[in-house]
């Protein structure tokens, strides 16, 4: 991929305050680390949206996707734009689609007439922060499960070492890949050095929350 998407990344990211470093941050899979990828800071603008979800749709407009489908909740967004810029850029319709928890939370699965919409079609993948793959994976797995061939997947940020490999596709390709360290909640130098967890983000905005009574 040209480094130009990359860079372009970094000064959306940079713009609207999403990339946060130097703190002590809880991720959703536990472990921890310093830095945090806020991607609801780049949501509520949307001509940022709109030219992330322009790069995303360069990375996957060659493979000729009938349906976009994102993992719910943040995907959801990402999913709209991208098959709406992709609609303009290939003169066909592309129809967009969410992928979200299944009624016993294991999981993804298609709901609300989407597994119908993907079925017997060409369906790229979309997610934001992309950290184990999990999110990922459920996606691809909810749209085979309907019915879909997942030609390719592409993500705002990769921060896990994720690749087409792990996911089972043909094509995985992220705008920005990001080498953040991580710790094992029992071994985190920051927990050993004092350092308070953010209640600003992460699960620490959880922890946060309920310590003013209010529900996360």
């Amino acid at each position: 991929m040209s480094p130009e998407p990359e860079s372009r990344v970094r000064e959306l990211l940079a713009r609207c305050d999403a990339l946060v470093t130097g703190d002590h941050f809880v991720y959703t899979s536990g472990r921890h680390g310093s830095a945090y990828v806020n991607k609801d800071a780049l949501y509520p603008d949307t001509s940022i949206v709109q030219e992330v979800c322009g790069l995303l749709a360069g990375t996957v407009a060659e493979f000729a996707p009938d349906v976009v489908c994102g993992p719910a909740l943040g995907a959801i967004i990402l999913s709209q734009w991208t098959a709406h810029i992709l609609t303009e850029v290939t003169g066909r319709a592309v129809l967009s689609v969410y992928a979200e928890k299944c009624e016993d939370g294991t999981g993804l699965v298609l709901r609300r007439g989407y597994d119908d919409l993907s079925r017997g079609r060409r369906v790229v993948v979309v997610e934001d922060i992309v950290n184990t793959g999990g999110s990922l994976q459920q996606a691809i797995a909810a749209v085979r499960e309907a019915g879909g061939t997942v030609v390719a997947a592409t993500a705002l940020v990769d921060r896990g070492g994720c690749d087409a490999a792990v996911l089972g596709i043909p094509v995985y390709r992220p705008l920005l890949r990001l080498d953040l360290e991580t710790y094992a909640a029992a071994t985190c130098p920051l927990c050993e050095s004092g350092v308070p967890v953010s209640t600003r983000l992460g699960k620490g905005a959880r922890l946060g929350s309920e310590e003013r009574g209010i529900r996360a």
